[in-house]
């Protein structure tokens, strides 16, 4: 046990290692409804949205609906032999050409699918085969794009990559940067060979002044992709701060990156970087704990999603949303969260959390949960 835990303490750099624990619980329907419900002293928690696939992150559009990636199903075709694969026990992935999937849910929670035609991957059943596909979305305008994180060779999936596209209004899809190749050509500082992903496992993505900011945490760095196409690195945070993982990113006049850090887990490892513009890295909030989510409310307050704490692997019901104020003091918003995997604020003042994010083998379990917060 104890070399096992020191594997993953090296290895466990992305999403894709999360599973390794949380499958072995073989959760299922029954026992998703059967769990506490979500509690919070200071904020209303409801279930907005269900019957989503693998949710992660989410955003309002210019329509006044809510917007959500999906991992999807995940898939079986295996590319073993025809490209470098992601090592063992995370890698190989197997993966479908479809089943990554978006979806718009309405202002009274109704969801209809957008796209589900995007690639969807999942890791080793010895690592949990957990589910990768669209990561994230974003608007540019009228015009909505999704990160993808489920394509390439090294997922599984032939004659694919990586990369945001947009998604035209007749349904059809347009790539616009191709990210898997990005990072082969431009290598980061300090990557973690026995977790290494050729492909990467892209997360976040946020709009700011029309071009799109990427995060992405197995390789470990923050990149900009302009409407056009162009891709350029802000920053390579494994330079500075090794293999921390990051995660999500939320942008309040610089760049707020969060990091999931590695496995087992150490409660109050995780912290909250600083980026500007032009690369500029300082962290800001530390003692935090597998950060996906960061968010900033119209009184200008930070939040926190936490996926896990109290425990040293992903465990479901303990996941939070903490609020940080300036001074650093920390309050639990909402407490008792089902694997949360993102978070955004909506046009209402409430929080809007992808919830049951992976871990039931059973797809249509994700939800969404809205937070009203009352003070």
């Amino acid at each position: 046990m104890k070399m096992i835990c020191n594997y993953f303490s090296r290895v466990a750099s992305t999403i894709a290692a999360i599973a390794a624990i949380v499958f072995s619980v073989s959760l299922a329907d029954s026992a998703v409804a059967a769990g506490p419900p979500p509690t919070s002293a200071s904020a209303i928690v409801s279930v907005f949205a269900t019957g989503l696939n693998n949710p992660r992150g989410l955003k309002f559009g210019p329509d006044g609906n809510l917007y959500v990636a999906e991992g999807g199903p995940g898939g079986t075709v295996s590319t073993v032999g025809l490209c470098d694969q992601v090592p063992a026990p995370v890698g190989p992935y197997t993966g479908s050409p479809t089943g990554g999937r978006i979806s718009k849910i309405d202002t009274n929670g109704v969801r209809t699918t957008v796209i589900d035609t995007f690639p969807s991957s999942q890791t080793s059943p010895a690592s949990g085969s957990l589910i990768s596909g669209v990561a994230d979305v974003a608007f540019i305008g009228d015009t909505l794009y999704a990160l993808l994180a489920g394509a390439g060779c090294s997922h599984g999936v032939l004659n694919s990559t990586n990369g945001s596209f947009r998604v035209n209004t007749d349904g059809s899809t347009t790539l616009i940067a191709d990210l898997s190749a990005f990072q082969k050509a431009h290598p980061v500082k300090n990557p973690e060979p026995d977790d290494f992903e050729p492909d990467g496992t892209w997360y976040s993505m946020v709009e700011v002044r029309g071009a799109l900011y990427a995060v992405e945490p197995n390789h470990g760095e923050l990149d900009k992709i302009t409407a056009d196409g162009q891709i350029s690195r802000v920053v390579d945070i494994s330079a500075s701060q090794g293999h921390i993982v990051p995660t999500a990113i939320a942008y309040h006049g610089n760049f707020y990156v969060g990091n999931l850090n590695t496995f087992p887990i150490v409660e109050g490892s995780s912290k909250i970087l600083r980026i500007t513009p032009n690369g500029q890295l300082e962290v800001v909030v530390e003692g935090l704990t597998t950060v996906l989510g960061v968010a900033f409310d119209h009184r200008a307050r930070m939040y926190v999603l936490e996926n896990t704490t109290g425990n040293p692997f992903p465990t479901p019901f303990t996941g939070k949303v903490v609020r940080v104020s300036p001074s650093g003091a920390r309050e639990d918003i909402a407490t008792g969260l089902f694997l949360p995997t993102a978070m955004t604020f909506g046009p209402d003042g409430a929080l809007y959390v992808s919830n049951v994010g992976f871990g039931p083998p059973p797809v249509g379990l994700g939800q969404v949960l809205r937070i009203v917060i009352t003070d």
